[in-house]
């Protein structure tokens, strides 16, 4: 008995260890790490010409406020279909990033999203000729192809860091998606806003991202 209570007390200890181990690797070390800023780089920050909420902040910068507002939130990881569309506030996936980051802008993205689908719908193929307005606006390639067609597109070269501006859109294949930070590396390469079940929601990954999630778009609202 006592042997086994022995066993019991070590593999609590090595469990503890590991969540020490991986708190420290995936959340202290992230947060403790140097952030730079474009000026850092004498990079000029690009600002919308458009305040659409008329809120005092340019829409590009609102739409990266937005996105980290979520990041702080940190909804829970769920994939859902849900009747009207909206998740709650406490759930989410990396798509709601983008339209709860549109709303803080004062854009309803699913009403944008929706339209373009309903007039165009053989341009998406995802939808397969029947457009679902409970779940459109979240697929990744639906929101794509939206930014395709709406949107400015950039490049996908993650070393061309000036072109990299807070409040930009990127995909990665037809699985991720995220909104660009105003924070960057000591390499000048941004920080990615994204959802993808990860402790921290704001983070230096947009490089680790695109290895195994090679980048497929970058876009910028009009």
């Amino acid at each position: 008995m006592k042997k086994i209570i022995n066993i019991i007390i070590v593999f609590a200890v090595l469990l503890l260890v590991i969540f020490a181990i991986s708190w420290a690797v995936f959340v202290i070390y992230p947060q403790s790490k140097k952030v730079y800023y474009a000026e850092d780089f004498g990079i000029e920050r690009i600002l919308s010409e458009k305040d659409y909420d008329n809120d005092g902040i340019d829409d590009y910068t609102d739409i990266m406020l937005g996105a980290r507002q979520d990041a702080e939130n940190k909804p829970k990881y769920k994939s859902a279909y849900y009747a009207g569309g909206y998740p709650p506030d406490n759930e989410g996936v990396c798509t709601d990033v983008v339209w709860r980051a549109f709303k803080n802008a004062g854009y309803i993205l699913k009403d944008m999203v929706d339209e373009d689908i309903a007039n165009n719908v053989s341009e998406y193929p995802r939808v397969n000729g029947k457009p679902d307005p409970n779940i459109d606006f979240r697929r990744v390639p639906n929101l794509k192809v939206y930014f395709e067609r709406n949107a400015i597109t950039l490049t996908t070269d993650i070393n061309e860091i000036e072109n990299w501006q807070a409040g930009d859109i990127v995909t990665f294949g037809t699985e991720h998606i995220g909104i660009i930070s105003d924070k960057r590396n000591e390499n000048g390469i941004p920080y990615l806003i994204h959802n993808s079940a990860q402790p921290l929601r704001e983070e230096d990954a947009l490089e680790s991202t695109n290895k195994w999630r090679k980048i497929s778009g970058h876009f910028r609202i009009k």
